[in-house]
């Protein structure tokens, strides 16, 4: 193939990509005004974890002069970084207010900011139940640096605040960071109190209502889901409460289902691979069923 070759063929599916020539683009939307940089969102996340954790992410940190100097830094850094963000994220869902939302976005990453105290406090009640849960851990350094339930609760937590603000899809682009490092998909909308902890964590999924209480533990594979959903006079799906809600003090196995909006009652224990769609009181105990044992002679019974 030629260079003018080359040339041709590369014109032609920029012509082709330029425009909405198949029908099918159309449910890829256009958009003429800035939109969210994932880039830059993961940038934010990063800063974040760098101020909550500061010297086990980002810089190091020699001494307690440093650290307001580098948390300060990493301050400043944030309120520009997530300003800009928030006020892509209001260009993406409302054109119309694009151009005024800059103030807005502004005032909405000061609010947020005032809010990472909590999450730091709310994060280290989650570093100290992580590590209880495991007698594996060492110390509770290991347990910031290597666990990815941590990983996945800055993220959530950093979500679900931004999420109560208001803020257009920065939330769902910052769960979908976690889900995609770490397996552990959490909807920004769940509402998980202290103490919480995921056992090695890959393939738990918690749906947009749910509603965790404090001292919670799962394990991996668990899914916290609805069971079906209520659909408009059009068929659209109503987002309604459809998820659980699970009291203190509950330990649910691994790959156990719940879903529904149903209730485990404070201090149950729903055990490893139970399928579970009715409410259950407080010191519950759900196990799976005992397997029948069969004897099978020469083929007999199959």
């Amino acid at each position: 193939m030629t260079n003018i070759d080359a040339i041709s063929v590369l014109q032609k599916n920029v012509r082709l990509l330029s425009h909405h020539s198949q029908p099918e683009y159309e449910y890829i939307p256009k958009h003429d005004r800035p939109l969210p940089s994932v880039t830059k969102i993961n940038q934010i996340v990063e800063l974040i974890r760098a101020i909550v954790f500061p010297g086990y992410f980002g810089d190091s940190i020699s001494n307690s002069r440093s650290l307001e100097y580098y948390i300060g830094v990493n301050f400043e850094r944030l309120y520009h970084l997530l300003s800009q963000q928030i006020h892509f994220g209001i260009c993406f869902k409302e054109q119309d207010k694009c151009v005024e939302s800059k103030e807005l976005a502004a005032e909405l990453a000061l609010i947020f900011i005032n809010k990472i105290p909590e999450i730091k406090r709310l994060l280290g009640t989650d570093v100290k139940a992580t590590f209880d849960a495991d007698p594996a851990a060492q110390n509770y350094g290991e347990v910031i640096f290597c666990y990815p339930t941590i990983k996945a609760l800055l993220n959530h937590r950093v979500a679900h605040e931004l999420l109560k603000l208001g803020v257009p899809i920065l939330p769902r682009i910052i769960s979908e960071l976690a889900h995609s490092e770490t397996g552990i998909d959490i909807h920004p909308g769940a509402q998980i109190g202290e103490y919480f902890s995921i056992d090695h964590g890959t393939g738990v999924v918690i749906g947009e209502t749910t509603i965790i209480g404090n001292h919670v533990l799962l394990y991996q594979g668990v899914t916290l889901g609805a069971k079906k959903f209520t659909f408009d006079e059009e068929g659209n799906p109503i987002n309604l409460p459809r998820h659980p809600i699970i009291e203190d003090n509950v330990t649910i196995y691994s790959n156990a289902n719940v879903l529904g909006r149903i209730t485990i009652g404070a201090g149950s224990v729903i055990g490893g691979n139970v399928w579970l769609t009715t409410s259950v009181p407080p010191n519950s105990k759900v196990l799976q069923q005992k397997a029948e044992e069969s004897a099978f002679i020469h083929g007999s019974g199959i």
